[in-house]
């Protein structure tokens, strides 16, 4: 029997991932990794590894996953060490708890590596932290991607009304949806908003707007996905501590300087 390390890779910059996750990459046989896996991290992999891409596509997110978990037990069961390389953290919007029960279920010695979440790394990276005593004593982490076909189960209501900050996951196809259910509880429409996509990366972008006006600007900036939402007071800071891409306009300057 062979064991299986469920690792989160963190939200995109290289060396953020963990010792041990690092580690974990180092000894696999095996990597089953995901679309927004930062594919540097494969390079410390063995030459012999085996690096299989199960990133999800639309609509086949079901049918993916259940080849995902055959594919975590047979190699397992061919006494191969299995490292599952997911985006994040494993056990934020990342189905980690699923595969870990399909381990436990089939006795496969398994171990979770928890990795730094693009919730509070995206934010990070942009100037905001998620929490501040002067500006946000909460903080809440939600998914802003309704299931096909599923009622919204999201207490909009409660997270208006009780949490300062709120870090929203996947949630840009439905940007108009979420600022509308927070304004219809009473969240003000000028409580400030930002979009990070692509965090923690080179291609890190940050929008700034309101729960009135993100939409429009959002639209206009052309912001995809993967971006994160946040929303609440402390995204003012970012005007006084946004380092990252000030970092990255500097470098790009000094790599124009002509030696």
């Amino acid at each position: 029997m062979g064991k299986v390390y469920i690792v989160g890779a963190g939200p995109g910059d290289v060396d953020l991932i963990t010792v041990k996750g690092l580690k974990c990459i180092q000894k696999a046989d095996v990597i089953l990794y995901d679309r927004l896996v930062n594919k540097e991290l494969l390079e410390y992999a063995k030459p012999n590894a085996e690096l299989i891409f199960v990133g999800k596509l639309p609509k086949l997110h079901g049918v993916i996953q259940e080849r995902i978990h055959q594919l975590l037990v047979q190699y397992a069961k061919q006494g191969k060490i299995v490292t599952r390389l997911k985006g994040g953290d494993p056990f934020v919007f990342g189905r980690g708890g699923e595969e870990a029960e399909v381990c436990a279920n089939a006795q496969i010695p398994f171990e979770v590596v928890p990795g730094i979440s693009s919730g509070i790394a995206a934010p990070a990276y942009a100037g905001i932290p998620v929490t501040h005593r002067d500006l946000g004593s909460s903080f809440a982490i939600v998914t802003g991607h309704m299931r096909e076909g599923k009622e919204d189960s999201i207490h909009w209501k409660g997270l208006a009304e009780s949490v300062d900050t709120l870090a929203i996951y996947m949630g840009v196809g439905n940007l108009k949806y979420v600022t509308d259910q927070l304004m219809k509880y009473k969240r003000k429409p000028e409580t400030p908003v930002a979009l990070i996509h692509w965090g923690t990366t080179i291609n890190q972008k940050t929008i700034v707007g309101t729960l009135e006006t993100i939409v429009h600007i959002a639209a206009k900036e052309e912001i995809k996905n993967p971006s994160m939402i946040i929303v609440g007071e402390v995204v003012n800071l970012r005007e006084k501590i946004a380092w990252f891409e000030q970092t990255q306009k500097i470098e790009s300057l000094v790599e124009e300087i002509p030696v």
